[in-house]
């Protein structure tokens, strides 16, 4: 099943993804030291003790590591770079904080500026979603790991169905949607909106429980990366609405454009107007 991604690779981020979810809800059920960061955001010792471990069994892949929680490459030194891994450690620290049970685990494996792997997984519900547009996609719980043939392939997304899904953050304001939503309105006549936090999203996204995905607000490349490769794989895309074309990844700004995520089988003149990023 994963014949097309080195075994190894996968099998390495699937155990870190595992110790690490353990350290984190060790951490989540008790008192936990937590500050902000330069820039305001929230960290927590969850963040970092994740990270560390992501560290340790990533680092005997031989292939460099970017991400959140830790010191960057220079991009005179990551522009070399033909592979590197993408990691958020703590996706969702607000949730975290807020005691609401959605965040995540996020790793991707760029190649040549694309999301070539990807993995998320819910540290609370002992779930992981991982593939990439070679292989597929699968889920499996923690315990299934090791056990291949008890993973389950996901399957394409479906057909659309009304009333239209639209996913947004919970903790992050969204932007100006709506001339997104208009057009949504026009096509489709009838839609509903889905609250989350993180790319927890994705769950939904890969399973075809959303349709769209707008994020009209800053993240950053380890905040995406994962989630867009396992999306690939099931038939979705995520665009940049400066342009609308697909993300990249490994740029000399680590910060991504705002973008949606969305169903191919959802006209792509329905999410993208060129009127919009004029």
């Amino acid at each position: 099943m994963i014949e097309k991604i080195s075994s190894k690779l996968v099998n390495t981020a699937l155990v870190a993804v595992v110790e690490a979810s353990e350290k984190i809800m060790d951490i989540y059920q008790r008192d936990f030291e937590r500050t902000k960061k330069i820039d305001g955001s929230p960290v927590t010792e969850a963040d970092f003790a994740s990270s560390e471990i992501l560290r340790e069994h990533l680092q005997t892949t031989d292939i460099p590591i970017t991400g959140e929680e830790r010191k960057k490459a220079s991009f005179e030194e990551r522009k070399k770079w033909d592979y590197c891994w993408c990691i958020d450690p703590l996706d969702g620290t607000k949730e975290f904080i807020k005691g609401n049970g959605e965040f995540v685990i996020n790793i991707a494996l760029i190649k040549n500026h694309k999301p070539s792997f990807g993995l998320i997984a819910s540290p609370v519900n002992k779930n992981i979603i991982f593939g990439s547009p070679a292989t597929g996609a699968f889920s499996c719980n923690f315990s299934e790991i090791n056990k291949p043939a008890l993973w389950s392939k996901l399957e394409p997304l479906p057909p659309i169905e009304i009333p239209i899904t639209i996913i947004s953050s919970r903790s992050h304001y969204t932007g100006d949607i709506l001339s997104l939503i208009h057009r949504i309105e026009e096509h489709y006549n009838k839609f509903e909106s889905i609250k989350m936090g993180s790319a927890l999203k994705f769950f939904h996204l890969v399973r075809g429980m959303a349709d769209v995905y707008p994020r009209f607000a800053p993240t950053m490349e380890w905040d995406i990366a994962a989630g867009h490769a396992i999306f690939n794989a099931v038939g979705g895309e995520i665009i940049a609405l400066e342009n609308g074309k697909p993300l990249v990844y490994n740029k000399g700004n680590l910060m991504n454009p705002y973008f949606i995520a969305y169903n191919k089988r959802v006209p792509k003149s329905v999410v993208f107007d060129n009127s919009d990023s004029a």
